[in-house]
């Protein structure tokens, strides 16, 4: 049975295994909050439809709540533990939501869901109400997908072994994201480490704020150094650089 992988920008992919759709993060607009969408459409609304949702943390571009009122009510929406709350309006749609944290394992869609930790902060914003664990997800049906969320390089990798593909965040460039990123060189190390057959890089080549000049050196390079940097420390495993809306079929 064939899986597909599809990179909508930013950290937003949907994951296609059997009859089951897996939508991670998504972000879905032209406009987030002082950022814009510099590089490709704005997604299709079929972007939207999935049977599951994994949420990784509370951050506004990977919890973003314009993106979730498009998903179906019959999705089920899986996200860190203390995210009911601001969750409400997506759930009084009638959205089922599962609170997760490190360590737990469900099954949803006749796929199996391992909850992963991440090294990253969890909180929507600094001294918001709103915090939880930031959380990767390990996706089992007829292959293994891997999604670690935003994560620095100090994560356990013990359980996330014989993956089919990794979706990696690779976009901890530039003097503002600080720690609990990974940059192009360090998501190949981890990459290394597990030795996918698969790696498409993520959390990179989307958003820019407004108003600032363009540096295609921080939107476009990160990706490309990434795919450079494990021909060299992983050459077994296949780098994907997906244009937006673009899949790959396993």
């Amino acid at each position: 049975m064939a899986g597909t992988l599809t990179w909508w920008g930013h950290s937003s992919s949907t994951w296609q295994d059997g009859d089951t759709t897996v939508l991670f993060d998504p972000v879905l607009t032209a406009r987030l909050g002082h950022l814009r969408r510099v590089r490709g459409p704005v997604p299709a609304p079929h972007a939207a439809g999935a049977d599951i949702i994994l949420i990784s943390h509370l951050h506004a571009d990977h919890t973003h709540l314009p993106s979730l009122r498009l998903v179906p009510a019959s999705a089920v929406l899986i996200a860190p533990t203390g995210s009911r709350r601001l969750l409400e309006p997506i759930t009084a749609r009638g959205v089922q939501l599962r609170e997760v944290e490190p360590g737990d394992l469900l099954e949803s869609g006749g796929l199996r869901i391992r909850v992963l930790a991440a090294d990253h902060d969890g909180r929507r914003h600094p001294g918001s109400p709103h915090r939880g664990p930031a959380i990767g997800y390990l996706v089992q049906g007829s292959r293994r997908c891997w999604y670690p969320g935003d994560t620095g390089p100090d994560l356990s990798l013990e359980e996330v072994r014989h993956v089919d593909i990794a979706l990696v965040p690779v976009g901890g460039w530039g003097p503002t994201l600080g720690q609990g990123h990974l940059d192009a060189q360090q998501a190949a190390q981890v990459i290394r480490r597990i030795n996918p057959d698969h790696a498409v890089p993520v959390h990179c080549g989307t958003w820019w704020p407004v108003g600032l000049p363009q540096r295609p050196s921080l939107i476009d390079r990160p990706s490309v150094a990434f795919a450079e940097h494990v021909a060299r420390l992983a050459p077994t495993t296949s780098v994907h650089l997906l244009r937006h809306g673009q899949s790959v079929k396993l």
